[in-house]
């Protein structure tokens, strides 16, 4: 079996409404999808979601780097070489952490639909479902409960709060959501990388009452020992996300006690591959994990939903990012019903209608 045919699309996804975090504001998203075909006929599918703050891609970035260094890699080539494709991406010396992610992801969806099998059970199965968060953004209290709300109804039990730059704000706005949706709400605290150490332990310290599930990134993504001495002087645990990039990341995270729980987005770290390696080592310090996204597309989320249900340590997850497009293509490729995730049972990621 080799490849014959490499083609990529460029998906261009409207948001509702949008959101705000710590650094920046998002309305609009830029996908780009890989379609692999073999001469036997089997089609694999693969997403990339570049982030110029995140990724330090764009999608022409993406785009280029197919042109230049993937599609020749993979044309004609038997497509079952996963190891040694992602070293020749790696030995470029390029950047381009969603590339190959999206390479390494329609792979592995290519040898799922050749074993006739589910993504996440050729990976291990070890879960059907999983409860996800949904994001709240930085917004106005008034409209943060209104969406508090309008979420709690549709069945979602785990609000991830963002904030970090307010701290006060923030405080308020935890208890406001208790108050209003009742202690059975799951609350997830995301400050990225928008507090001081001060602010941390300030928020933290005032929010005990409200039983925060998980502090996410309070510290900037390069100041290991602030996130260190966050990690040793709260009472929640602290999750690494944006300082989470690489395997080596997660070594120095684990080797100098810096968090407690880190965060893996397929789409940062460059595949499955890599979100493989990087959840063994969390894995062997006794760090908790989730799995979570950027503005993917379903297709990206699949790939996520998929690796989450096949590792037993993968406990969390926050897997939203694709709920507020208008027009995503893939968004029949498993099933949302009362905050939990159902994977399709359809051979690789699911049918796709594209």
């Amino acid at each position: 079996m080799i490849l014959s045919k490499v083609e990529y699309f460029e998906l261009e996804l409207e948001m509702a409404s949008g959101y705000t975090i710590a650094y920046e504001t998002i309305s609009h998203a830029k996908n780009v999808v890989l379609k692999l075909t073999t001469n036997t006929g089997l089609v694999g599918w693969g997403c990339a979601a570049p982030d110029q703050e995140i990724t330090h891609e764009t999608s022409q970035t993406v785009i280029n780097n197919l042109e230049q260094h993937i599609i020749p890699m993979l044309q004609g080539q038997d497509p079952f070489q996963l190891a040694l494709f992602n070293k020749k991406l790696r030995d470029t010396g390029i950047k381009m952490p969603s590339a190959m992610a999206m390479t390494n992801i329609a792979l592995h969806d290519l040898l799922a639909r050749k074993a006739q099998l589910p993504l996440y059970k050729l990976m291990g199965g070890f879960r059907n479902k999983i409860a996800t968060s949904i994001t709240i953004g930085i917004m106005p209290l008034n409209d943060t409960l209104a969406l508090g709300k309008e979420y709690w109804q549709q069945g979602f039990k785990i609000i991830k709060l963002k904030g970090g730059i307010e701290v006060n704000e923030d405080i308020e706005k935890i208890f406001k959501l208790k108050e209003e949706l009742g202690f059975e709400l799951i609350l997830r605290f995301d400050a990225n990388q928008g507090y001081t150490v001060e602010d941390s332990i300030k928020f933290i310290e005032a929010t005990k009452q409200a039983e925060i599930e998980l502090f996410e990134q309070p510290t900037a993504f390069d100041n290991l020992q602030a996130l260190k001495q966050v990690t040793n002087r709260v009472s929640v645990p602290v999750m690494a996300d944006e300082s989470i990039r690489s395997l080596s990341d997660v070594y120095h995270l684990s080797k100098h006690d810096a968090s407690d729980m880190i965060n893996i987005k397929i789409m940062k770290v460059g595949g499955l591959t890599e979100a493989a390696h990087i959840n063994s080592v969390a894995k062997a310090a006794g760090m908790e994990v989730m799995v979570g996204c950027l503005d993917e597309c379903a297709l990206g989320i699949s790939a996520g939903l998929h690796f989450a249900l096949s590792r037993p340590n993968v406990e969390f997850a926050d897997l939203d990012g694709h709920l507020d497009f208008t027009n995503d293509p893939f968004k029949n490729l498993f099933q949302l019903k009362d905050g939990w995730l159902y994977p399709s049972e359809h051979d690789g990621l699911g049918k796709v209608d594209f």
